[in-house]
């Protein structure tokens, strides 16, 4: 997908097994319309909370249509949501009803097969969510889009799912105090006569509408750095500058350190922003918001860049086709915040984490057993879950160990590479590492990713004099069986048992009788497991 500003649009803003989910809800409707780019011109005051839109829309039709169906907050008894006041299509006005937070545009001749056109919203009111409109911490008044999972209709017409990927253009006319930042690469700012400032921005490159977004605010902007030809900023409160540009200064390390080993940044600049997110960290496309007590003047923070950062690849330009994949963006971003630590701090604190995330896994599995691609999951908030982020990193650790380091890297760029700039399931991933390592790895995705739980072992271990034989038992414990290996530091040497069975036994010769056994001496496998000497 791709796109090219049409003439007289601005004019009009200036004045499973197989894994894949059996019925699945990644596109329950509009499934023939693609939405090309958005063009999504706001006016903003300090005088009142209501918004002005005007929404121009380019939408593909890949069948004959009778009415175009967008996602907008119908307005409600409180006066809060939106307000359609006019649709055109063709500068002609259009039957629409707006109605249950839908928007249903209605022609009077159907959309054709093949058709591309371009419709307009016009619009006002008040966000109840997705653009926050509130102080900052400084006391001072501020508006940050805030659109995961599906807030962006709150206060944009749009297809709000990360299924319908699009370019987007932000325009947006505010008081001349505050700077705009915004998705893509900066086309205009101009001040008025009246006391308002015009900011234009423009990302051509598709995007899910859960990370289109602007912030409005007084800001301090310094370039932190550059990464190739790509501008690393930092957009901070001016009454925290110093501290602030301190803080997100990690990030051109970070970007740099990702583009070099996943494949190139999708987009044209990175700005990390101080923001009124309501999450610690908001991957918006090319435009990440952070919590504003993010800033410190520590720099303790980079951590935190590192997941936003690796989400610009997995999460934005890799976009997860359901939201029930989601492990797809949130346990990469998760991994890949490991991989930075395990390059940048050691391979002990790498360790260390990811012994800290397993224990969170089998804390979280005995309160909810349930698989990491959970479709009975409908409120989408309840998929920001330790099997999301921890688990699924760790399923990415095992499958590094499983195909090898080199296959796991490569295979991880030509997932990226394959679906850079679109969407994918876990099948386009599990395909992705398939075809580079050369071996087939449905086992490991439905025991790790499609099942619930972890291996549960019951260990015991004798040592028998007379033969100088070590004796292992090792008995799965938990009701579906797993398939993995195990790895046991015995006097000073690691041996490797493959587990397959239920209950499983091991002889090792030994010359002595060991102090102790050590399972997974470095840190490998998700389990858990009660080991005792008889």
């Amino acid at each position: 997908m791709g796109s090219k500003i049409i003439s007289g649009i601005l004019l009009m803003f200036v004045s499973f097994i197989g894994y894949t989910l059996s019925l699945p809800d990644y596109y329950p409707r509009n499934w023939n319309v693609d939405i090309k780019h958005y063009y999504f011109s706001l006016k903003l005051s300090d005088t009142s909370d209501i918004i002005f839109g005007n929404a121009a829309i380019r939408v593909f039709f890949s069948e004959k249509t009778d009415s175009l169906v967008l996602d907008l907050v119908s307005l409600n008894e409180e006066g809060v949501g939106m307000q359609v006041e006019n649709v055109l299509l063709d500068e002609e006005e259009v039957p629409y009803s707006h109605r249950n937070d839908q928007l249903i545009i209605t022609p009077a001749t159907p959309f054709n097969n093949g058709a591309e056109i371009t419709i307009v919203i016009l619009y006002s009111g008040i966000p109840a969510d997705g653009l926050i409109i509130s102080n900052n911490k400084f006391g001072e008044r501020t508006f940050f889009g805030d659109n995961w999972p599906d807030r962006a209709h709150h206060w944009l017409p749009t297809v709000d799912h990360p299924s319908d990927k699009a370019g987007v253009d932000f325009i947006v006319t505010a008081p001349e105090k505050y700077q705009v930042v915004g998705n893509g690469t900066l086309i205009e700012e101009s001040n008025r006569k009246d006391g308002m400032k015009l900011t234009h921005w423009h990302e051509p490159v598709d995007i899910s509408t859960k990370v289109m977004v602007i912030g409005v605010s007084r800001f301090a902007v310094k370039l932190s750095g550059m990464v190739r030809d790509i501008p690393v900023q930092a957009w901070v409160y001016p009454q925290n500058r110093v501290d602030g540009f301190n803080d997100y200064a990690p990030a051109v390390m970070i970007l740099n350190f990702y583009d070099t080993l996943i494949g190139a940044y999708s987009y044209k600049k990175l700005a990390n922003v101080q923001s009124k997110t309501r999450y610690g960290g908001m991957e918006n496309a090319s435009n990440i918001f952070y919590y504003e007590n993010s800033v410190t003047g520590q720099g303790t923070v980079d951590e935190l860049i590192a997941h936003e950062v690796a989400h610009q690849w997995f999460g934005n330009s890799a976009t997860e086709k359901d939201w029930h994949h989601i492990w797809l963006s949130e346990g990469f971003a998760t991994y890949f915040t490991k991989l930075y630590v395990e390059n940048f701090k050691g391979k002990q604190a790498f360790q260390l984490q990811m012994i800290k995330d397993r224990e969170g896994v089998i804390s979280y599995y005995d309160k909810n057993p349930v698989p990491v691609v959970n479709t009975e999951i409908k409120e989408y908030t309840r998929l920001l879950n330790t099997n999301s982020y921890q688990k699924g990193s760790w399923v990415l650790h095992m499958l590094r160990y499983k195909v090898g380091y080199a296959n796991f890297i490569n295979g991880i760029r030509y997932y990226y590479t394959s679906c850079k700039n679109s969407n994918a399931l876990t099948e386009d991933f599990k395909n992705a590492i398939e075809e580079v390592s050369g071996m087939e790895l449905d086992s490991f995705f439905n025991q790790w990713i499609f099942n619930a739980g972890h291996p549960e072992l019951n260990i015991t271990w004798h040592y028998e004099t007379k033969h100088n034989e070590l004796i292992i038992n090792v008995l799965q414990m938990q009701e579906f069986i797993f398939e993995f290996p195990l790895d046991i530091g015995i006097n000073g040497e690691i041996y490797t048992t493959r587990i397959s069975k239920r209950d499983q036994r091991f002889t090792f010769s030994q010359s002595k009788e060991p102090y102790e056994l050590i399972l997974d001496p470095d840190t490998k496998l998700l389990f858990e497991a009660f080991i005792e000497k008889k």
